[in-house]
């Protein structure tokens, strides 16, 4: 059977503000390169993506273009675009350029594709094959996890890298009392890549953006992708074994940590 086309979109939209850096996080430097060439360098070199989306600030459009995908030579990053105020805006974003949507310099949705969106029948997607949203902040992502996520997808069309938690969670009230303990057993850490056949994700985001006024004044916050394919379809997400060490930059001790994995 041919291969379908697998796009990735990276995205290095954050601030960081955890960081405690005035440089933003994804272009502080790890052994002497940018934090986000990292995982650019792991899709370039992958055997199963195609091509790539890369996803920033607005007011790094340019920076991003010249002094990372120009001086690296990332051929697969086929359009750097926009990010959004959150997470999910992002990925929006990234889903109309990998779907070949004008995306504005601003990170905004145009009038007029809020008209095309509008006239496409529900779930209609000129998409096809999968898309791979990969956080630019997590450096260690590897063949082998690309390679399992993809063997994933083709059979279950939706599938997130994570690994089996080591800790005892506990579920915490309002006051932080201990009101719960699950089975660990059942307990994953969830990472990216995550990956999905590219109509389902592109559905499942353009009826997020409908409905994301509604949940906010119901207080659900929707923190990953997964969750989004969860809450407005009815296919089910498989785990698909991540790696221990594809941990997250986030905070100064993240970078020390990912020092000593180099």
């Amino acid at each position: 059977m041919e291969k379908k086309r697998c796009t990735a979109i990276v995205l290095a939209a954050g601030r960081g503000s955890r960081m405690e850096s005035d440089v933003a996080k994804q272009y502080m430097l790890l052994r002497g390169r940018p934090l986000i060439w990292y995982a650019l360098h792991a899709v370039e070199e992958s055997s199963v993506i195609d091509d790539c989306i890369l996803v920033t600030g607005a007011e790094d459009l340019s920076y991003v273009r010249e002094e990372i995908v120009g001086k690296y030579g990332f051929g697969k990053v086929t359009a750097v675009v926009a990010g959004g105020k959150e997470r999910y805006d992002s990925v929006y974003n990234g889903l109309q350029a990998a779907a070949g949507r004008e995306v504005s310099q601003n990170g905004e949705t145009s009038q007029d594709e809020k008209t095309v969106q509008k006239e496409k029948s529900p779930g209609e997607s000129e998409m096809d094959g999968y898309i791979f949203i990969q956080d630019g902040a997590r450096p260690f992502l590897t063949e082998e996890i690309l390679e399992r996520c993809y063997e994933a997808v083709k059979k279950d069309h939706a599938c997130v890298a994570g690994m089996p938690v080591k800790d005892t969670i506990k579920i915490v009230d309002e006051s932080g009392f201990a009101v719960q303990t699950p089975d660990r057993k059942r307990m994953w850490q969830v990472q990216t890549p995550q990956v999905f056949d590219a109509p389902l994700i592109l559905s499942a985001y353009e009826r997020l953006m409908q409905e994301k006024e509604r949940l906010l004044r119901e207080g659900i916050s929707i923190t990953d992708d997964a969750m989004v394919v969860e809450t407005f379809t009815d296919c089910k997400v498989r785990l698909v074994e991540g790696d221990y060490r594809n941990i997250k930059v986030t905070t100064p001790e993240d970078m020390v940590v990912a020092e000593a994995l180099l």
